[in-house]
């Protein structure tokens, strides 16, 4: 087990109607004005938008709106939200919606106190030293952006999907009340079960140390994702289930499960961000596309952990038997698995691995995943 430094400060208020407590928690900050975003005018049909704002003029605190974040949200957004914030003078930033809504606001909140264009702190010619407080209440649970200081945006200028970290990018608060979730879609709750699953699968099988206690850790969670997708498929209304996934979704992507682990990389959210970044596929879409054809490629480089995930996880044995029943449970749930699902084809591929390129450089590893190397991933997945 390697040495680490654990270091998480988000405070998480977990279950029924814990948004409530949001006045009082930016109120205990200081918190003055704050930006409100959020995607969709679901959060006003739902009512979820008044309780927001009741909270916070109930604790003295003006709100500032800025919704219309997409889904795969963008940087022009972002910058939109940089001048709302600073016309405003903000003291912090609450996202209100999924990961793509989180990950825009904590652009944003980098943004606010960096001088140039907030793309450059994407692409490494700026840094963060420091940002607006950031507060979340969740809709979707998914990316673990709710306890981590990483987001990930994409350029429509350029078609790059980059990600920026920071530990001034990690929420105060983050509210998930299991409840707030039940209008999420079928589909995207096979998403979102894709999303938590690659988070897992990537340090579980690339990383060099990878100690018993944390391989038992990650199957533990993705069995917890497995096993409570095909529920709430059958019963959405089973807030049980609904509660352990997206607990398990922010366990995915916190530190924790990788913590004692070394040598470790995420090719498949490189591989997967190029799709995103082109075609504006879902995410998790994407990435349950890609992660049969990458598991496939690269199981030779460690078929110890691939036939201990297919035996643990998914009760086969062998590695390309636990692959394969991998890629079934996504088929039975929905999400895709074939580039061909997304309307992308054979054709397309050189302006894909092309892209790619530029986010193995961001990922450092360019060496492993050349081009041949991706193309050869991505004709798997036609």
């Amino acid at each position: 087990m390697e040495d680490f430094t654990f270091f998480n400060p988000t405070k998480v208020e977990f279950g029924a109607d814990k948004e409530q407590l949001i006045g009082k928690h930016l109120s205990a900050c200081g918190i003055k004005r704050v930006l409100l975003c959020y995607g969709s005018d679901r959060i006003k049909r739902e009512g979820l938008f008044d309780i927001v704002s009741k909270r916070l003029a109930e604790n003295g605190i003006e709100l500032v709106e800025c919704g219309g974040i997409v889904s795969n949200p963008v940087i022009s957004k972002v910058r939109e939200g940089v001048v709302l914030a600073r016309q405003h003078q903000v003291d912090a930033i609450l996202s209100v919606g999924g990961g793509s809504v989180l990950d825009s606001a904590k652009a944003i909140a980098a943004g606010v106190f960096y001088s140039g264009d907030v793309w450059d702190l994407f692409v490494g010619k700026g840094g963060i030293d420091s940002a607006l407080p950031l507060f979340a209440i969740l809709t979707l649970a998914a990316t673990g952006s709710e306890m981590n200081p990483g987001a990930v945006v994409t350029n429509e200028d350029t078609r790059q999907k980059f990600f920026i970290s920071s530990p001034a990018l990690f929420p105060k608060v983050s509210v998930i009340n299991p409840a707030l979730m039940r209008g999420v879609s079928r589909d995207y709750l096979a998403y979102s079960a894709s999303d938590v699953i690659a988070h897992l699968i990537e340090v579980y099988f690339t990383a060099a140390v990878h100690p018993k206690l944390q391989s038992r850790l990650v199957e533990s969670v993705i069995s917890t994702v497995i096993e409570t997708t095909d529920v709430l498929l059958e019963k959405p209304t089973d807030d049980d289930a609904r509660a352990q996934f997206a607990w398990a979704a922010t366990l995915a992507l916190n530190g924790l499960t990788s913590s004692g682990t070394g040598g470790f990389s995420f090719p498949n959210h490189a591989i997967e961000h190029s799709l995103s970044a082109l075609f504006n596929v879902p995410h998790g879409a994407g990435l349950s596309v890609v992660m049969p054809a990458w598991m496939n490629w690269y199981c030779g480089r460690n078929p110890a952990q691939f036939e201990r995930f297919a035996k643990n996880v998914l009760g086969v044995d062998g590695a390309e038997q636990g692959i394969a029943a991998l890629k079934k449970w996504f088929d039975k749930i929905g999400t895709p698995t074939h580039l061909s699902q997304l309307g992308i084809k054979q054709s397309d591929l050189p302006a894909i691995v092309d892209n790619v390129q530029g986010n193995v450089r961001g990922f450092g590893i360019a060496d492993v995943y050349t081009p041949e190397a991706v193309t050869a991933i991505l004709k798997s997945a036609l």
